[in-house]
C-alpha cells in the first residue's frame, strides 16, 4: 500500500476519517429504526477519500496536502448532513462527489500545460455566453431563478461551469495586458455575463461573478483608481437593478425585516435564524435538530443545519476550514512560476471564497439571500463538479511550481558535489607531493 509521506498530513486524513466514522455510527441510532447501511456508507466514503489521497500523492507528489484535506473535511461534513436528511440525497452526493474527483485529477493534469487554457479563453468565453443567452429560453425555472437546463431528466446549472470559465478568461486577459485600454474585451464580456445573470434572477452568481472580477483585476493591476471605479459602477448597477426589477426589490425588503412576512417570503430566512439560535453553542446534537422545517436546508441553508445540530463553535470552525482554504490557494498563486498561472489560482481562490461569504453572509443576515451552494457542503452535482475543478486548478498549479522548485535544488546539489569532486583530486596531488 502507497505509503503516505508526511505525518502531519497522516494525522490529519485519520481525524477526517475519524470524525466520518463516529458520525455515520450515530446516525445508524438517529431514528426509531437503525439504519446499518450507514456505516457501509460511510465506510464507502472512507475508502473513496482514501483511494483520492493515495491517487493525489502518485499523480502530484508537490500539490498542497493541507488544501487537499481541507477540501475532504468540508466534503464530508456535507456527506453526514446529507445523510441525516435523506440517504437517497447523499447517495447521489456521493456519485457526484466521485464526478468531481475525476473533474479535479483532469483539471490537476491539463494545468501542466497551461497554454491549452490560454488558447481555449476565447472560445470559453463565447460558449459561456452563448450558454446564458439560451437558457433565457429554454432554461428552467427553480427557486425563482431561470438557471437551470434538463438533460435526460437531470438538471445542470450552466453557471457553475461558466465561473470556472471566468478564471480562465481572467487570467488570460490580464496575463500580458494591464492597461484599461487593452482590457476592454474583458470588461464587456464581464458587463454581458452579469446582466444575462440578472435577467435569470441569478443573483448570487451574478454577485459572485462580479466580486471575483474586481479581486482578480485589483491583484493584477494594482490600480486602486480603476478597481474603486469598477465598484462604483457595480453600486449603480445594483441600485438601477433594485429599482427595475421587482425580485431584487423583495429579496432587499426580506433581508431588512423578514418577520414582517414570516408565514409568506421571509419564512426561510426566520426559520434558519430561529435553528441557529436553538443550536446555541454547542449544538443539539447530530440528528437532534429539525432541519427539515427550513425550506431549501440541503442546500442554500445548510450551514444553519450545521449551527442547529453542531453548533455555533464547530460552525466558526468550519469558517476557519475554508479562509485555511483560501490562504492555501492564495500561497500557490504567490508561488506560481508564471503570471497566467499565478492569477489562475488567486481567480480560484477568489471565487472559492466570495462564495462561501456570499451564502454563509447570506443566511446570518449579513447580506441580502441569494441562491448558491455552500461549497463542498450543500447539495448540487453541479456546483461539486465546478468547486472541485478549481481545486484542481489549485493542485496543478501547486504542484508545476514545486517541481520546478525541486529541479533547481537537484541542479544546485549537482553544481555542488560536481565541484567538490573536482577539488579532491587537487588535494590528493597535494598531498603526494609532501
Amino acid at each position: 500500500m502507497f505509503k503516505l509521506r508526511h505525518a502531519k498530513a497522516a494525522g490529519a486524513l485519520g481525524t477526517v476519517f475519524l470524525f466520518v466514522f463516529l458520525a455515520f455510527a450515530l446516525l445508524v441510532f438517529s431514528e426509531d429504526v437503525p439504519r446499518p447501511e450507514a456505516l457501509l456508507f460511510g465506510g464507502i466514503l472512507i475508502l473513496l477519500i482514501l483511494l483520492a489521497y493515495c491517487i493525489l500523492l502518485i499523480a502530484a507528489p508537490h500539490a498542497d496536502k493541507l488544501l487537499m484535506l481541507a477540501v475532504f473535511f468540508l466534503s464530508a461534513l456535507g456527506m453526514v448532513l446529507q445523510y441525516r436528511l435523506s440517504s437517497e440525497t447523499a447517495l447521489r452526493q456521493l456519485m457526484m462527489f466521485s464526478a468531481g474527483l475525476v473533474t479535479m485529477f483532469v483539471m490537476l493534469l491539463f494545468m501542466r500545460s497551461p497554454r491549452f487554457f490560454r488558447f481555449m479563453s476565447i472560445p470559453m468565453g463565447v460558449i459561456s455566453i452563448g450558454i446564458l443567452v439560451a437558457l433565457l429560453f429554454i432554461g428552467k425555472e427553480s427557486g425563482g431563478a431561470k438557471n437551470w437546463i434538463s438533460i435526460g431528466g437531470i438538471l445542470f446549472q450552466p453557471s457553475e461551469f461558466v465561473k470556472v470559465a471566468l478564471v480562465f478568461i481572467l487570467a488570460d486577459a490580464m496575463s500580458d495586458h494591464t492597461h484599461l485600454n487593452e482590457l476592454i474585451p474583458m470588461f464587456l464580456f464581464v458587463g454581458i455575463v452579469t446582466v444575462l445573470l440578472v435577467l435569470q434572477r441569478d443573483l448570487g452568481a451574478a454577485m459572485l461573478m462580479i466580486g471575483s472580477f474586481l479581486l482578480v483585476f485589483f491583484a493584477a493591476t494594482s490600480n486602486i483608481r480603476a478597481t474603486v471605479t469598477a465598484i462604483l459602477i457595480g453600486a449603480v448597477g445594483a441600485f438601477a437593478s433594485y429599482h427595475l426589477f421587482d425580485h431584487v426589490q423583495a429579496r432587499v425588503a426580506i433581508w431588512q425585516d423578514p418577520w414582517a412576512t414570516y408565514s409568506t417570503s421571509g419564512y426561510q430566512i426566520a426559520q434558519g435564524l430561529m435553528a441557529m439560535a436553538s443550536g446555541g453553542l454547542w449544538g443539539l446534537g447530530l440528528g437532534q435538530g429539525s432541519p427539515k422545517s427550513i425550506p431549501a436546508y440541503h442546500t442554500d441553508y445548510v450551514f444553519a443545519v450545521i449551527c442547529e445540530e453542531f453548533g455555533i463553535l464547530f460552525a466558526i470552525a468550519v469558517i476557519v476550514l475554508y479562509l485555511l482554504l483560501v490562504v492555501r490557494g492564495i500561497l500557490i498563486a504567490l508561488n506560481a512560476k508564471d503570471r497566467f498561472s499565478m492569477l489562475t489560482a488567486f481567480g480560484a481562490s477568489a471565487l472559492l471564497g466570495m462564495q462561501t461569504f456570499v451564502i454563509i453572509g447570506g443566511v446570518i443576515k449579513l447580506i441580502p439571500l441569494t441562491g448558491i451552494t455552500m461549497p463542498f457542503v450543500s447539495y448540487g452535482g453541479s456546483s461539486m463538479i465546478a468547486c472541485m475543478a478549481l481545486v484542481g486548478i489549485l493542485q496543478g498549479v501547486a504542484g508545476r511550481s514545486g517541481a520546478a522548485v525541486d529541479a533547481e535544488l537537484l541542479a544546485m546539489e549537482t553544481e555542488d558535489e560536481e565541484d567538490r569532486g573536482s577539488e579532491l583530486p587537487d588535494a590528493e596531488n597535494e598531498g603526494d607531493d609532501l
